[in-house]
């Protein structure tokens, strides 16, 4: 038998899918505006002397975010990679409980799958707590961080924290009973699915277009991938 929903659950869930209809409507309007530049030819000679090319590169640099030895910051430092897989994870897993706690329940609610989004909403709270401390005493890190920097740090970290408590709620853990916790996660979610277009947080729908643009200047003149032999 499904659950009993209230009045205000409802209502958070019809604010949550309007919020989502807007972020929609704002990401289709800019890809399309990005599709309507035109692809050029790039002008200059090719180099590489046939290692590389624009095609393969650019499948490549699409792929830079899952290959850490690429990237000198990650290959040196492979903690803080592990630490960005599971931040996004996390993302990814409080972006599925807001959405399948109205969709189909019981997946949310299911114990592996419940403890598994919990784990990661928990682990990427604790990351977020982490990186605004880095934000906040690593020089060069302070420098170039942003008002918008700070703020989308901080509520995400705050959306994690409430997200790992919303799905002890689902599970149906003591001291989490309250569906108040739902609530406020939908709110919150609805938030961000109204800030993130307009923030710094919307990077992943640029990445893409940046990477494919990317891979395929520098392989066509011959200096990506780089060679280390």
């Amino acid at each position: 038998m499904p659950p009993t929903v209230s009045s205000s659950l409802h209502t958070a869930e019809v604010v949550h899918w309007i919020a989502l209809g807007v972020m929609a409507i704002v990401y289709t309007t800019r890809i399309a505006w990005l599709l309507r530049f035109k692809k050029v030819k790039d002008r200059s000679a090719p180099g590489g002397g046939g290692r590389t090319s624009a095609k393969s590169s650019s499948r490549r640099s699409l792929l830079n975010v899952a290959m850490p030895w690429e990237m000198e910051s990650t290959r040196k430092n492979f903690f803080f990679y592990v630490t960005f897989v599971l931040f996004h994870l996390g993302v990814v897993a409080g972006i599925a409980m807001a959405f399948l706690s109205t969709l189909y329940r019981p997946l949310v609610t299911h114990p592996l799958l419940g403890r598994a989004s919990g784990a990661l909403l928990a682990l990427a709270c604790v990351i977020g707590v982490g990186r605004l401390i880095r934000r906040l005493t690593v020089p060069h890190v302070k420098l170039i961080s942003t008002p918008d920097d700070y703020f989308s740090l901080f509520m995400l970290t705050c959306w994690f924290g409430l997200g790992a408590a919303t799905q002890a709620h689902l599970l149906g853990m003591a001291g989490f009973e309250s569906e108040t916790l739902l609530v406020a996660y939908l709110y919150l979610t609805s938030f961000f699915l109204l800030y993130v277009p307009f923030s710094k947080i919307s990077h992943y729908l640029y990445y893409p277009f940046t990477r494919l643009w990317i891979g395929r200047a520098l392989g066509h003149r011959g200096s990506y991938p780089i060679s280390r032999g």
